[in-house]
């Protein structure tokens, strides 16, 4: 039922501005709730029982209140889908949605497949609310969330309004990263003029301020500590750590699984503040460091289409 009603959708903001794609139907207690109040009236009817018809009418007038006021909790209620954070296959993806309509309670979200739920309410002085919808990640490549339902049942759950909605966002999911392996990876070692780009561990040779991507280990904590700000240290040496994650290195492999070994030499390489590159069918990333360069190659391996090495 209700399968093929139109979307509310949009690469901007959804706003559910138009009535009749807002349904509304009695919960199971709302059905109690009718049938007992119907029962009230035949009574009173019968008894011509005055205070039972006032009652009974009073009851008739209180749900059809609520039923406007479930309709109008999800009237003119507008989402924003926010950029959400690229994940690893079998993790959970979440989707960050921004929504706007001051006085609304109880706006519940659901995705399509009905794993990913979220609850919340947006007071008179809350102009707007972040609400995330979390689905598994099974499979690397963009991912779309798909069509949503956005419902509510209050104030009194006599009444369930429901409208669908079909965001354009996506979230990239990398390979699933394979087990780590025993034993360093083949580097290849090479010597520079501009040494490690002081990022070695030979030789303290002073401070510089920080840069985004530089490890945890490089921070002076103690100079953050004394207020000297953020920085970090330098070391000296004469050699250059570089490697290459090689589509090439496991020609016997499956794709997925080769794509998953290249994801764990890349973190492994990232986390060892290695100057590394990727080479892939059709596409070479050239070797370089910190986080920017990480998921320029994760999202390499993500998007990668194995179609194009057969």
């Amino acid at each position: 039922m209700f399968v093929s009603a139109p979307l509310e959708s949009g690469p901007g903001p959804i706003v559910l501005s138009n009535p009749r794609r807002i349904y509304i139907l009695p919960t199971g207690f709302g059905l109690v709730y009718a049938t007992l109040v119907g029962g009230m009236l035949i009574g009173s009817l019968n008894y011509n029982n005055n205070l039972g018809f006032l009652l009974g009418f009073l009851l008739v007038g209180l749900g059809l209140v609520a039923m406007l006021q479930t309709w109008r909790n999800l009237y003119g209620l507008a989402l924003s889908p926010m950029r959400a954070e690229p994940v690893f296959a079998g993790q959970a993806a979440r989707f960050p949605f921004r929504l706007v309509g001051p006085g609304r309670a109880a706006i519940e979200m659901a995705a399509q497949s009905g794993e990913g739920t979220a609850l919340l309410d947006l007071d008179s002085q809350m102009e707007a609310q972040t609400a995330w919808l979390s689905v598994p990640a099974e499979r690397r490549g963009p991912m779309s969330l798909g069509r949503i339902k956005i419902s509510t049942r209050f104030p009194l759950g006599l009444f369930r309004a429901w409208a669908y909605a079909e965001p354009t966002g996506q979230v990239l999911v990398f390979p699933r990263p394979s087990p780590r392996r025993q034993g360093r990876f083949p580097a290849e070692y090479r010597h520079s003029e501009l040494g490690d780009r002081g990022v070695g561990t030979d030789d303290f040779v002073g401070l510089r301020s920080y840069h985004a991507g530089d490890s945890p280990r490089q921070i002076d904590w103690k100079a953050m500590a004394r207020g000297r700000g953020l920085l970090a240290k330098q070391f000296g040496g004469d050699r250059a750590d570089r490697l290459w994650v090689d589509w090439d290195a496991w020609p016997a492999v499956p794709s997925e699984e080769r794509l998953s070994r290249l994801c764990r030499e890349i973190l492994d390489a990232a986390a060892a503040q290695l100057e590394y590159g990727l080479r892939l069918p059709g596409l070479e990333i050239a070797p370089a460091r910190g986080a920017p360069h990480q998921q320029l190659c994760l999202a390499a391996l993500a998007r990668f289409e194995v179609s194009a090495c057969t």
